[in-house]
């Protein structure tokens, strides 16, 4: 009844879990500079006593917490970072609390069913792909599976992630009056126009999930300059990276068609790192799903295909990793006043503390039962091996 008694260690302390939930999201800080909530969590982490870095890497504000010893070594992953002006409006203080709330339960019996327990905590999801820098700098190594939870208006067990590039192009041309000498002029905003009716003409001409997304963060100072420098951002997804790599070569075709157009000319940089595609893994996901069910959760979607795109991907790519949707209400949408607000309601507090239990108890059983984790690593291996043979 060992799992049991964990679940019971985590409903005692519900209200430590809810206070963190409250306190990072009634404080929103934003990617890699979430100071004050890294440190929360790895406090919490501190007291029940894991053996806590804080700064992991190149990232200040990342933090690991590891308590037991030897293998299997279960990964929970904390998000914490806010968006621009709107804050936790994608809910990453449930996020870190429930994980952390895991950790605290799995605190309790580790030592005695062996294997280790390490919460990762993964800065700047939102606004800069924490995980991958993460993953390139080894911080995944050694993990046997990885795990988190996302808030959201339905229980989905299992869910994919496009892939994502995200670039900035910046057109520099020439400025002079607009009125008076406009044949002296070259307009960087018209490179950036036409850089825009590119992308659109290709709309019609790639598979209907791709998504390329984009805004003018520059266009110009007054109506009466032509300007010389305007510059775009976009993200550009597909559902996975060797098709993605296909439509971000077209794109930057455009991009080149444009400068040359207009007379312009053209560069472009990532502004954010870029995310795979999240590998999907049945085996956590039933995994996870009969814990839920033993919890008193009966109604979910069993997979569905995101549109969105996540760093988590990248953790997927390296490691077996769970990546379910638990409902904080219902009929919202991500990334509005609305969501954020659901994630500090008496039910988005509970939902985290059940994605705790749930975690806690899907991490319980790939401690406890190896075929469990052989399982699903012979399914990651499986789908890696039928990506890379497609690819070729």
């Amino acid at each position: 009844m060992i799992k049991e008694q964990i679940w019971q260690y985590i409903d005692e302390h519900a209200a430590v879990i809810h206070s963190a939930a409250e306190t990072i999201g009634q404080n929103p800080e934003l990617g890699f500079a979430e100071f004050n909530a890294s440190k929360l969590l790895a406090s919490i982490l501190k007291d029940a006593g894991y053996e806590v870095t804080l700064g992991v890497g190149s990232l200040p504000t990342a933090f690991r917490a590891v308590k037991g010893s030897g293998r299997p070594n279960i990964a929970l992953l904390c998000e914490y970072d806010a968006l621009p002006e709107i804050g936790h409006a994608c809910g990453h203080n449930l996020i870190g609390a429930a994980s952390v709330g895991a950790a605290l339960g799995l605190g309790q019996a580790v030592e005695a069913i062996g294997g280790t327990v390490t919460v990762l905590g993964a800065p700047g999801e939102e606004t800069g792909g924490g995980k991958t820098i993460l993953v390139k700098e080894g911080a995944l190594d050694g993990i046997d599976a990885a795990m988190m939870f996302h808030p959201s208006s339905e229980n989905i067990i299992m869910s994919t992630s496009n892939a994502l590039d995200a670039f900035e192009f910046t057109f520099k041309g020439r400025t002079s009056h607009a009125a008076g000498s406009p044949e002296k002029g070259i307009n960087a905003l018209d490179g950036v126009i036409q850089l825009f009716n590119g992308v659109n003409a290709l709309r019609q001409m790639v598979k209907d999930n791709v998504r390329i997304h984009g805004v003018i963060t520059e266009g110009g100072k007054a109506a009466n300059i032509i300007p010389d420098r305007a510059v775009a951002q976009f993200y550009v997804r597909a559902p996975r990276r060797d098709y993605l790599d296909n439509v971000v070569a077209k794109v930057l075709n455009i991009a080149r068609g444009a400068a040359l157009m207009t007379g312009t000319e053209v560069q472009w940089t990532n502004f954010e790192y870029s995310n795979d595609n999240m590998v999907p893994n049945a085996a956590l996901a039933t995994a996870w799903a009969d814990n839920l069910q033993a919890l008193g959760v009966t109604h979910w979607i069993e997979q569905r295909d995101g549109k969105g795109s996540s760093d988590m991907g990248n953790v997927s790519q390296v490691v077996p990793s769970l990546h379910p949707y638990l409902a904080v209400g219902q009929g919202l949408v991500g990334h509005t006043t609305e969501f954020a607000a659901a994630c500090l309601t008496p039910q988005g507090l509970a939902t985290t503390v059940l994605a705790a239990k749930a975690l806690a108890g899907t991490t319980f059983d790939l401690l406890t039962e190896p075929l469990k984790l052989q399982k699903a690593k012979q399914e990651w291996t499986h789908f890696k091996n039928a990506a890379e043979s497609a690819a070729q």
